[in-house]
């Protein structure tokens, strides 16, 4: 198999396997609370990474990480497992997974927008046309295409959706390259996520063991949406011979995640939803276009 072909394949293994996590969200918050769904998953995840590691035969890279590279582990583990997922959970319990999920692919905006303060960046016509576009994107699904919608939501759901796209989005920007290999990277920010998961326990009710119910959807969501999908993913970008041939696939995730909703969980899900998740994604994807040309010419 050539390796254009593998790429492919892991790229639409990893993106399918995303699609099935706002049903995997919601089937394991009828069992445990937001978050104990993070410990858990956020441990599985841990222990699949370190095995991954092993054998990738990389644990000598453990013993070298610099104080500067653990620093930065801390925080980036802060923003993701402990903080993002914390967010993204508490909003799926208080959301149809429709629209949690929808309004979550907007991080790549929130990221365009935190590179003006955060990187001095200046944002493109083509940027603000994006950001216009998929704010009127989340409109339409937060309000169901109706204003009187509105009130049928989460306000508390809704902000923190939002949130989640900015934590997210802040840990990408603090996520620069370091000289650390990627896996390696992510490993030691989740055992700081776990550190703080336990810390801070005290304040969500403190952790205890799983529901029965609920060990598949957690070891699920901690192999599938958190670990082992993450190296199938940075496996296609390296051999690949672009990152843009199998990067865009993964806006086909999304329009699964609302098929899979419907399957499984039996959400009705609303045009106003797709329409939405469509400005969303379009508005991403014309950004993306608008800055391949600019750096063509």
């Amino acid at each position: 198999m050539q390796k254009q072909t593998k790429a492919y394949l892991l790229t639409l293994i990893a993106v399918t396997f995303w699609g099935t996590a706002a049903s995997a969200f919601k089937i394991a918050l009828q069992y445990v609370t937001p978050y104990l769904l993070l410990f858990y998953s956020a441990l599985v995840s841990t222990i699949a990474l370190f095995i991954i590691i092993i054998l990738q035969g990389k644990v000598s890279q453990l013993f070298n990480i610099t104080l500067t590279q653990i620093g930065k582990a801390a925080l980036l583990g802060f923003l993701n497992p402990f903080l993002y997922y914390t967010v993204l959970f508490k909003a799926y319990s208080l959301l149809p997974g429709q629209i949690a999920m929808a309004l979550n692919y907007g991080w790549p905006l929130a990221l365009a927008l935190l590179s003006v303060p955060i990187l001095k960046q200046t944002l493109s016509r083509a940027q603000l046309i994006a950001v216009v576009i998929s704010f009127c994107g989340a409109i339409i699904i937060a309000t169901k295409g109706q204003f009187a919608g509105f009130n049928e939501v989460s306000k508390l759901g809704l902000v923190l959706a939002f949130g989640s796209t900015i934590i997210w989005a802040l840990f990408w920007l603090f996520n620069a390259r370091d000289g650390l290999d990627p896996v390696t990277k992510l490993f030691s920010g989740f055992c700081f996520g776990l550190i703080y998961s336990v810390l801070f326990s005290p304040l969500f009710d403190g952790l205890h063991l799983p529901d029965v119910r609920a060990l598949l959807p957690l070891l699920y969501i901690g192999l599938f949406e958190m670990g082992i999908t993450f190296v199938l993913w940075l496996t296609a970008l390296e051999l690949s011979s672009t990152a843009a041939r199998v990067g865009n696939l993964i806006y086909i995730s999304p329009f699964l995640s609302l098929i899979f909703l419907r399957i499984i969980i039996g959400e009705e899900i609303h045009f106003a939803t797709f329409l939405g998740l469509l400005l969303i994604v379009g508005s991403i994807l014309f950004q993306e276009m608008a800055a391949k040309k600019v750096n063509t010419l």
